[in-house]
């Protein structure tokens, strides 16, 4: 299993908190969970960080049975979409900058 994580590092524009993270729910989440192949999506909004560390308000992740599936799911439609309204998005409420990093998962049940 991979995950491929959408980092988004900077802020919220002030007073937009609510605002974004609705956005985020409301109109890419339903895209995200349609990415051909993916496993699991995972939406993570930050609440708090130690004093100091770089500011990520938003942490997607999405994970993926291999690579293959993951550049397929990279080249769909549903992916182009969620560019455009992530454009949108970013506009409108976010000051940054978004990069992915993609890992490969291993998992620890307690």
């Amino acid at each position: 299993m991979i995950t491929r994580f959408a980092l988004f590092e900077g802020s919220v524009k002030p007073g937009q908190t609510d605002a974004f993270r609705a956005a985020v729910l409301e109109r890419l989440g339903p895209l995200w969970k349609q990415f051909p192949g993916n496993t699991d999506v995972r939406v993570m909004f930050s609440d708090d960080r130690d004093e100091g560390a770089p500011e990520f308000p938003l942490i997607l992740a999405i994970t993926y049975p291999d690579e293959a599936a993951m550049e397929s799911a990279l080249d769909s439609p549903y992916r182009a979409q969620s560019r455009d309204v992530t454009g949108e998005i970013v506009a409108a409420h976010f000051d940054g900058r978004i990069h992915h990093h993609v890992t490969q998962l291993n998992e620890f049940r307690a």
